[in-house]
């Protein structure tokens, strides 16, 4: 890929996802541009974007930033988190509802294993939830749809147990029971852009999403998530991540890494 074209593509992304892309994933985007250049009837990569450059298309573009979307995901990925989750959070917010369904949403969800792992944390603690899983990428949200994963994606992140327990057996593959992939729902959505319905959560997971986001455009990402959570609701990162000087929104909970809570300013504005 000539180093230009490269330029406008970090360019295209970022203004699009806020994802950051460096200049080390030149020879990934090579590799990922590949098939969608030979699909679209371009002789190389450089033809595609170079015709993209000269005339604009959206389907195009879509499909060249999707290309570039990293769905890299796991069964549990966050082990800490799922355990405050399912161990403190689910009784106290259980408690706080008085029974009412909890709504949950895995910002980011990619190939829907986060989510799929907090319906089961909820199923195997007793809990009504309803989950909702949030990507850009309509290759992501449609194998998380159809909740189908390989012998190698079931059991990274998952024991025996809990694949048997919720998962069936089909050839060479596994999927999610009808039980498990009713509690969820997945929604093509941008997290730059304001949240599309006015719908609040009692827990976010916006876990492995900000480090690929351009430090410029964090603030926006997590002034979305403030917005889609109730005001004594909580935000897990993953447990490497730092928001300390990007926004005023959250702070975090001591001894418990990458959890956070609404400051209480935002929590008097979501009030």
């Amino acid at each position: 890929m000539k180093p230009d074209h490269f330029e406008r593509l970090q360019a295209l992304v970022a203004s699009r996802t806020g994802m950051r892309l460096t200049r080390t994933r030149m020879h990934l985007a090579d590799h990922r541009l590949g098939p969608v250049a030979r699909r679209e009837g371009f002789a190389s990569v450089d033809d595609l974007l170079a015709a993209l450059w000269t005339r604009p298309v959206a389907s195009l573009g879509w499909a060249v930033i999707e290309a570039m979307l990293n769905l890299e995901t796991w069964f549990l990925r966050e082990r800490a988190a799922f355990e405050v989750l399912q161990r403190e959070l689910l009784p106290a917010l259980g408690c706080a509802r008085k029974g009412a369904r909890l709504k949950l949403l895995s910002a980011g969800c990619a190939t829907g294993q986060e989510a799929f792992s907090m319906a089961i944390v909820c199923a195997e603690a007793g809990v009504d939830v309803e989950i909702t899983g949030l990507d850009l990428s309509h290759a992501g949200l449609e194998r998380a749809r159809s909740g189908v994963y390989t012998a190698f994606e079931i059991q990274r992140g998952l024991s025996a147990a809990r694949m048997l327990a919720h998962f069936d057996k089909s050839g060479d593959t596994w999927r999610a029971r009808p039980e498990l992939r009713s509690r969820i729902s997945f929604v093509r959505e941008n997290l730059l852009d304001p949240p599309e319905t006015r719908q609040s959560f009692d827990v976010v997971f916006c876990c492995h999403v900000l480090s690929e986001v351009e430090p410029a455009r964090r603030t926006a990402v997590l002034e979305g998530l403030e917005a889609r959570l109730v005001g004594d609701g909580c935000l897990f990162l993953d447990a490497e991540e730092r928001i300390e000087g990007d926004t005023l929104a959250f702070r975090p909970v001591a001894g418990r890494r990458g959890l956070y809570v609404k400051a209480p300013s935002s929590a008097r504005r979501a009030a």
